[in-house]
């Protein structure tokens, strides 16, 4: 009797295991037949409250050739007078403090005895 409960038992244990892998393959294979219809159909419609952005000939910003110019024109003069007013600045800083001495970044001469 005891040849006949341990091929049973086996065969049971081996039904179990074979049900419950089974069952895992059939779930997950379900769950991802939902997903990849859900997915097809997001690409088919997409979504209504995301709006698309503007096409690329809308994003494409025109700038007339004389603006272009007329700018880089400004930009250099711009630099070259804030250049000179920096130089001038230095250049009276260097003569305050060779003419009456002292600390001439405050703007001030230092009282002679």
């Amino acid at each position: 009797m005891s040849f006949v409960i341990g091929p049973l038992s086996g065969a049971l244990v081996a039904g179990g295991i074979y049900y419950g892998f089974s069952n895992l393959v059939e779930s997950r294979t379900n769950r991802h037949r939902e997903d990849l219809h859900t997915l097809s159909k997001r690409l088919i419609t997409p979504p209504a409250e995301y709006d698309p952005p503007p096409p690329a000939a809308a994003r494409i910003v025109m700038k007339p050739f004389m603006e272009v110019i007329k700018q880089s024109w400004n930009d250099k003069v711009g630099g070259i007078y804030a250049l000179t007013r920096k130089e001038g600045e230095r250049a009276s800083s260097w003569g305050r403090r060779v003419l009456y001495g002292g600390d001439a970044s405050h703007g001030k001469s230092t009282p002679s005895p």
